[in-house]
């Protein structure tokens, strides 16, 4: 009696053994296997409208003022009276970083319709305004060929020299502080209104009357670990930056001081700007302005 009732009380306690070292094997594996894969995801180069095509532009002259210009390094919708962009689009991942150097190559972009003005390397020269590119060239450093084409005057628009070369260049360079540390950004840039401050004053057009100058310069910024299927990906918690700026010479040089939501961007403009993200997430993520870091 005594031996048979040690013989069951050792079987229990070898069966209670099993089970728990068996929770204590499984638990474990179920949840991280996703986050190494989001974390190792290749960076590839993908399409630059991904999020959505902001005013419905299209390869026809006939809409001069909202005409689409594709190329293999960004998107945009151009207008013709204005001498600039409306907006560029453009995807930036690992993919397209390397090490070519800044070309400088200001050329016009005879790419645009036959007939149309197209600005020159020297529409801007003494205006004191920069010829401040929309898809900067450090984003395009994979090839000679992809940073010359972020020197075309199509990418242009007419920006003060701080707003330029402080407070964007600040934003630029945390966008790719954010691809190094394993993101893809899809990039919307643009402006609107009339009449910026360069640093020799006020002014309304340069290149006699040719070109634009905009009052206000904008962008709007998503980040996603890299991964396909992008667009889908983004979710309520996803993060997106907007920032909208004067087009003048006393600007802060810290861009968080411009934060502000899409949705006020889409009031000012009457863009749809991320209108391939599921119209749930627009609701959430276009009416938040964000709080995270900015350096």
């Amino acid at each position: 009696m005594h031996r048979t009732l040690s013989r069951v009380l050792g079987l229990a306690l070898l069966t209670s053994c099993v089970v728990s070292c068996s929770k204590n094997e499984v638990a474990p594996t179920t949840a991280p296997v996703a986050a190494p894969q989001a974390a190792d995801a290749t960076a590839t180069r993908d399409s630059h409208l991904t999020m959505g095509n902001p005013s419905g532009a299209t390869a026809n002259t006939a809409n001069y003022w909202n005409y689409l210009v594709s190329k293999a390094q960004f998107t945009m919708s151009y207008h013709r009276d204005r001498g600039t962009p409306n907006w560029v689009s453009w995807h930036l991942s690992s993919a397209w970083l390397g090490s070519t150097p800044r070309q400088d190559n200001f050329a016009p972009d005879n790419t645009l319709p036959t007939g149309w003005y197209r600005p020159t390397s020297t529409s801007y020269t003494g205006s004191g305004f920069d010829r401040g590119h929309q898809c900067p060239s450090a984003d395009r450093t994979g090839s000679v060929a992809d940073n010359s084409a972020t020197f075309l005057m199509s990418n242009m628009i007419p920006q003060a020299p701080n707003n330029n070369q402080r407070t964007w260049a600040n934003l630029e360079n945390y966008c790719r502080t954010l691809v190094n540390a394993g993101n893809e950004l899809y990039i919307i840039c643009g402006s609107y209104g009339k009449g910026g401050t360069g640093s020799n004053g006020y002014a309304t057009t340069l290149d006699a009357g040719r070109v634009t100058v905009p009052a206000q310069v904008w962008k709007v910024i998503v980040v996603l670990p890299n991964g396909t299927g992008d667009a889908a990906r983004v979710t309520s918690s996803t993060r997106v930056i907007a920032i909208n700026t004067p087009n003048n010479n006393s600007l802060l040089t810290t861009w968080g001081s411009y934060r502000t939501t899409v949705d006020a961007i889409e009031a000012a403009t009457g863009y749809d700007l991320l209108s391939a993200v599921s119209t749930s997430v627009q609701s959430v993520v276009e009416a938040r302005v964000d709080n995270g870091p900015t350096s």
